[in-house]
């Protein structure tokens, strides 16, 4: 070995050493702005800490025993899970068809596009102490849209009953984020080559089958990766419920999130706080892991087709 072919390894390895050297401080800053809050949470929730009995001592596993047993944290898990569920399954399904529908070329579609965004740009505070007006059932324009549309007078208090609470509270999280997904989805659309879709024409393909063999697998990845993130902010969501209901009517509509900023605001149970986070921080974790071994497993099999 002379050194002619020594010579590029030095290189290389000291271009590696000054890579490693340039990004060091950034790693160690973010390793610990990340892990240190993670440590004093998970330490936090084995003590017993409530601050309005100045109270700070060791709790063991006494917060993780009272989050399985307290009733209220069922009624909260049970909501969450139909808020995501439900959530997710129409801002995927209405995300596609609008982003399909602003894929087309059509008068006006620039305009459209732009004002798409509006819901998804305004604050969910705002949107929420909206709608809690517009909801109500004395003044809320809900009421009165309906009462237009058939012709007599309708008159009902959406959030003070629970089903109707939990079903606006939902829709109107779909409304606020669908346009977003859209936007995300149409990206991944125009990605996809036109010509494509023009030899499929040739071949007598339809437009179901193309949207099966061409367009689902062109967008499968930013679905993947969109429904990720979209599930997970669905978990941690509570500032919609915060200004829209405030949990109610009783805790109908608390969200795990919501839950544990009470805990920590309002009550300032902090040990207990601390274990609902570490809860909540384990599930999208373990959520993320899931999600990501599903879509290397469809890539997977996409390859071999």
């Amino acid at each position: 070995m002379n050194s002619l072919t020594i010579a590029p390894k030095v290189k290389r390895s000291r271009a590696k050493k000054c890579i490693w050297m340039l990004i060091l401080p950034a790693v160690v800053i973010r390793a610990a702005t990340m892990l240190y809050p993670l440590c004093v949470t998970f330490y936090y929730s084995l003590l017993d800490y409530r601050v309005t009995k100045q109270l700070k001592v060791w709790g063991g596993i006494k917060n993780y025993e009272k989050f399985f047993r307290d009733p209220s944290i069922k009624a909260t898990l049970s909501f969450t899970l139909r808020f995501t569920v439900f959530s997710m399954v129409f801002i995927v399904v209405l995300g596609i068809l609008f982003a399909l529908l602003l894929n087309v070329k059509f008068h006006g579609k620039p305009f459209l596009r732009s004002i798409a965004l509006i819901p998804w740009a305004m604050p969910t505070i705002v949107i929420g102490i909206a709608m809690r007006w517009g909801f109500n059932g004395t003044y809320g324009f809900v009421n009165d849209l309906i009462t237009r549309l058939i012709g007599q007078p309708f008159n009902y208090d959406w959030l003070a009953n629970v089903g109707s609470a939990q079903f606006s509270v939902i829709f109107v999280d779909i409304w606020k984020n669908t346009p977003f997904f859209a936007i995300m989805v149409l990206a991944a659309l125009q990605t996809i080559p036109s010509e494509l879709y023009e030899a499929a024409r040739v071949d007598g393909s339809g437009a179901i089958r193309s949207f099966r063999h061409i367009t689902l697998p062109g967008i499968s990845k930013t679905l993947g990766t969109m429904g990720l993130f979209f599930t997970l902010w669905r978990i941690s969501s509570f500032d919609l419920v915060y200004a829209m209901t405030s949990g109610g009517p009783g805790s109908a509509t608390s969200l795990i999130a919501y839950k544990l900023m009470l805990e920590t605001v309002k009550t300032l149970n902090y040990g207990y706080a601390s274990c609902i986070a570490v809860i909540l921080f384990a599930v999208m974790v373990l959520i993320t892991i899931l999600s990501k071994g599903i879509m290397r497993v469809l890539a997977t099999r996409g390859e071999r087709r």
